[in-house]
């Protein structure tokens, strides 16, 4: 199969043609779940039953020669801070361990109506947040390009089980890059959309403004085929839309001759060199097939890292006040009082990076701080609004680096922990914004670790940059696709 041709597309032909069984292709994966998980620690909770059950009735379809759904009979897997009914569901932290949801959620229902094959559970930061996926209480998923470095966070129990081949493809959540670095880490295309296009509904909430749910996948094809299935209206989200551009999958192969390419200068600043390198080699790749690149600066994205951290921290430190010990998953066996209690349930639930987060965002909505801190931030979100809705007047997408730098080493987080939030300055803006934005694999450094390129684009125009990123997919596959040898092969 070639690198670039759709694998949810090849898997599907496999099956109506009868080259393999749903249940074949579902026992491969959960085999391979088997020997490679304990390498890449990318699932924190396989669902046999659920994948067998759900390839059954595939199987059954296809004996009738019924047509099948768009991504029917394709083994996928979730991360864990999306709510499955009766599947124990822990935002990787011991405070949710043994939460069993009674409810799905709205992504969830609509692949599970697809009859789309849950694999299992991903392993994630601890209520996605960091950018390592080593504060997950399972310890860290593994990058499949090279098992000293980490598969990236907080979505890096998808990118890793992607990469590695023991799922064909996942959702993850982004707040501000979660989706995005890890699949620059991992070297596949992840999809941040915009902010109401998917449904968040039995999203575990950490920053309710700023978080989307996304697909991670191998190709840019893969991606606009889930995006597609994804982007509905769903009256159980307030902020939800729906998908208010165009079918993704039906504009992917028109031509992107004489669309304008922004360049933002602010974007490069702090970027390692051989990153700068890949990104100009793929503006070099934009301007043959006809593109006009813009080159202009946008000086509120110096802004946009302590706006970021502001904001999600205060909605951190509202959301997870429910985790008290008293309605949710874990309760400190032994207290004096219900103060001491609360207390003890929430020092020993939470780990050090969530507990951090509380205590800023409750220091920045305090009395004599709001001013100060929350209520700046609020303001210079909106000054960073502005400047990319004009940008957006004379350029159609924006082109820059997804992170300033490639996989870290294991460990190199609790180590830099400063350096470590630092990484997200090229993802936070876009989430501040509510923009879409897809991360693509561009090149590869002298380690052979993936580095990723991302095209951002206005509200509503994910199809758009997802045309963006396939043209370029088309002419670079030789160059920024690498061969993993493990998992499922096909």
């Amino acid at each position: 199969m070639e690198k670039t041709i759709s694998k949810i597309k090849y898997i599907k032909n496999l099956l109506e043609t009868k080259q393999v069984s749903c249940i074949e292709l579902t026992n491969k994966y959960l085999e391979s779940i088997e020997t490679e998980n304990k390498i890449l620690n990318a699932y924190v909770k396989t669902t046999e039953e659920i994948a067998i059950a759900t390839a059954k009735s595939v199987d059954d379809k296809i004996s009738k020669r019924e047509k099948l759904k768009p991504l029917e009979g394709i083994p996928m897997t979730l991360k864990d801070n999306i709510s499955t009914k009766d599947v124990e569901t822990t935002c990787c932290s011991r405070m949710l361990k043994g939460y069993i949801p009674i409810y799905d959620a709205t992504v969830w229902s609509i692949l599970k109506g697809q009859n789309a094959v849950l694999l299992g559970k991903t392993n994630m930061d601890e209520f996605a947040m960091g950018s390592s996926c080593e504060t997950s209480c399972f310890g860290g998923a593994i990058n499949p390009h090279n098992s000293k470095y980490v598969a990236g966070g907080s979505s890096g129990g998808v990118a890793s089980a992607v990469g590695g081949n023991i799922a064909v493809y996942g959702l993850g959540s982004d707040t501000g890059g979660s989706i995005r670095q890890p699949a620059s880490f991992c070297g596949l295309v992840g999809l941040k959309p915009t902010y109401g296009a998917i449904s968040r509904y039995g999203l575990i909430a950490y920053a309710s403004s700023l978080e989307q749910i996304g697909p991670i996948a191998k190709t840019v094809e893969d991606t606009a085929l889930v995006y597609d299935s994804l982007s509905i209206y769903d009256t159980k989200d307030a902020t939800s839309q729906g998908n208010k551009g165009q079918t993704a999958e039906g504009i992917l192969k028109n031509s992107i001759k004489g669309i304008k390419i922004g360049i933002v200068e602010e974007y490069f600043e702090g970027v390692r060199s051989d990153i700068k390198e890949s990104i100009n080699d793929a503006i070099k790749v934009y301007e043959d097939l006809g593109a006009e690149i813009i080159h202009f600066k946008i000086p509120q994205l110096k802004y946009s890292l302590p706006v970021y951290y502001i904001i999600a921290c205060a909605e951190a430190s509202s959301n997870l006040g429910r985790y008290d010990g008293i309605r949710y998953g874990y309760k400190s066996s032994s207290y004096d009082d219900i103060n001491d209690m609360i207390c003890k349930t929430r020092s020993g639930g939470f780990g050090k990076e969530v507990q951090r987060r509380i205590l800023l965002g409750t220091y920045v909505l305090s009395a004599g701080y709001y001013d100060d801190y929350y209520k700046k931030a609020q303001k210079l979100r909106g000054s960073i609004v502005k400047a990319f809705r004009e940008a957006f007047d004379f350029c159609d997408v924006i082109l820059a680096p997804t992170v300033p730098k490639t996989a870290f080493e294991l460990n190199y987080t609790s180590i830099n922990p400063i350096e470590t939030y630092m990484t997200d300055i090229c993802t936070v803006a876009v989430n501040i914004a509510g923009l879409p934005a897809v991360s693509v694999p561009c090149g590869l450094d002298n380690k052979g670790l993936p580095i990723g390129m991302q095209i951002i684009g206005n509200i509503f125009d994910d199809a758009k940059i997802l045309n963006v990123a396939y043209k370029y997919e088309q002419q670079s596959r030789n160059n920024i696709y690498k061969d993993i040898k493990m998992g499922v092969s096909l």
